[in-house]
């Protein structure tokens, strides 16, 4: 990708920060407490305000706001977080991920040992 040794543009960036998000929900809790939940939902909230993407992060705040973060179990998170990401991907023409397979892509590795 080229983002090695020189500041990351925004598709870089985009990379990145999904690849970390979806792996905090890949390992989060089956089981949360409730102070798991308000910090998860804390750090998507803060994210929207902090983001170095302005326009990005504008965006992400009005979805958690319409779509607020379902954080009852990792499989809940996860696939909130996927179908977030799926409406992002749709909105700049990218393609639709199989939310199905986000802890096998982001957690548990391939089936096809392609990780091991």
């Amino acid at each position: 990708m080229g983002y090695h040794d020189c500041p990351l543009n925004r598709e870089s960036l985009g990379f990145c920060t999904w690849s970390l998000l979806h792996t905090m929900a890949a390992y989060y809790p089956d089981e949360p407490t409730l102070d798991q939940q308000n910090d998860i939902n804390q750090f998507f909230k803060l994210l929207g305000r902090v983001y170095p993407c302005e326009m990005c992060a504008r965006d992400f705040a009005q979805l958690i706001t319409f779509r607020p973060p379902v954080t009852s179990s990792q499989e809940a998170l996860s696939d909130w977080l996927c179908g977030i990401h799926n409406q992002v991907n749709k909105k700049i023409g990218k393609t639709i991920f199989d939310c199905t397979e986000c802890n096998e892509r982001w957690r548990d590795g391939w089936k096809d040992g392609s990780c091991d």
